[in-house]
């Protein structure tokens, strides 16, 4: 277990060892929820994925409240699994993340609506009018939304719409070209329609951790939204680092509080902190300083409700995969 210096950014575990586990052998904290809350957060959660259900010490801990109090499903709510057919609508992999998590006491975070990525080719394989998509569009949110009614502390309503160009112009999709900017706010619209009444709604991206020309064209979308009575309660700073490019504790509460300013409800809601491999201690005591860093970023920002780490072990981190050379960024590895 490599929990570093994380532990230590939680102002109420003062008292409690910086390394809860030392020779091998497991010293009492109470865990991380429990310090988040008592630090003034509403949660410390995991993002939780289907392939690792069957690992029975994994399952322990991803459910354990005293360290997670909110769960994520890394990919199970995506449209790609969801509605894999028109309206067709399968909710196993979703629902295998969030009924333990219900029962167990835990908050979810659901993710994600409206996303350019994952999509099925049903939706991506054909020539749609405008109308025709925006009738997709609306179904897709209504089943999905009425099938979580009760289970959805919050809702990444739309992921990643803004492109990584420089100018943070809007990302080519199917969404933006059938329907164009539009999209964004019919999906909150429908959001707000088909959740539970008091659900949060949430903007979610990465790379506006910093205040740049991204996270101010997120703050814009804000402005624009709310001066229209487009709903929306919050942003999500997804928190995708790198050891030595990380955004500092200063930047993170420049952005979370330029947030806070527009009326808007924060989280961290992916972090993890990736490693260029070979690993050492070096860079593992800096992975640290970017956990705490971010950790107490969250805690140091009023509207800043919680963090969640995109998962927490190693074995099924996305970062392998997609940043080949670098890894070791969660902060279980055993």
């Amino acid at each position: 277990m490599k929990l570093t210096l994380l532990v230590a950014a939680l102002p109420a575990a003062s008292a409690v060892p910086t390394w809860p586990w030392a020779h091998g052998k497991p010293l009492k904290y109470p865990g991380l929820d429990v310090l988040a809350k008592r630090a003034g957060l509403l949660y410390f959660g995991t993002a939780i994925d289907n392939v690792v259900l069957n690992n029975p010490t994994y399952i322990s801990i991803a459910h354990n409240r005293s360290e997670f109090g909110q769960v994520t499903p890394s990919n199970g709510q995506k449209w790609m699994y969801i509605e894999p057919s028109r309206n067709v609508f399968n909710y196993t992999l979703g629902d295998q993340i969030t009924v333990p998590a219900k029962r167990n006491g835990q908050l979810r975070r659901c993710h994600n609506f409206v996303w350019h990525n994952q999509l099925p080719g049903w939706v991506t394989g054909r020539n749609w009018t405008k109308p025709e998509l925006v009738k997709v569009l609306e179904n897709h949110i209504k089943n999905e939304a009425r099938h979580y009614y009760w289970d959805c502390y919050a809702w990444d309503v739309v992921n990643e719409a803004f492109e990584d160009d420089g100018v943070a112009s809007l990302r080519k999709s199917i969404w933006l070209e059938v329907i164009g900017k539009e999209y964004l706010e019919l999906a909150f619209k429908f959001a707000r329609k088909y959740t539970r009444p008091g659900t949060k709604l949430y903007y979610n991206d990465y790379a506006i951790e910093r205040i740049g020309n991204k996270s101010l064209a997120v703050a814009a979308l804000v402005k624009d939204f709310k001066k229209r009575g487009v709903p929306i309660d919050g942003v999500g700073l997804q928190a995708h680092y790198t050891v030595g490019r990380a955004p500092t504790y200063d930047d993170q509460k420049a952005t979370l509080n330029m947030f806070r300013k527009l009326g808007m409800e924060t989280a961290l809601t992916e972090l993890d902190v990736r490693i260029q491999l070979p690993d050492n201690a070096t860079a593992q005591a800096l992975q640290g300083e970017v956990y705490a860093n971010s950790t107490k970023a969250c805690v140091d920002v009023k509207g800043c409700v919680g963090v969640t780490v995109w998962d927490f072990w190693d074995p099924v981190s996305w970062v392998p995969d997609t940043f080949p050379g670098y890894g070791n960024a969660d902060i279980w590895d055993v």
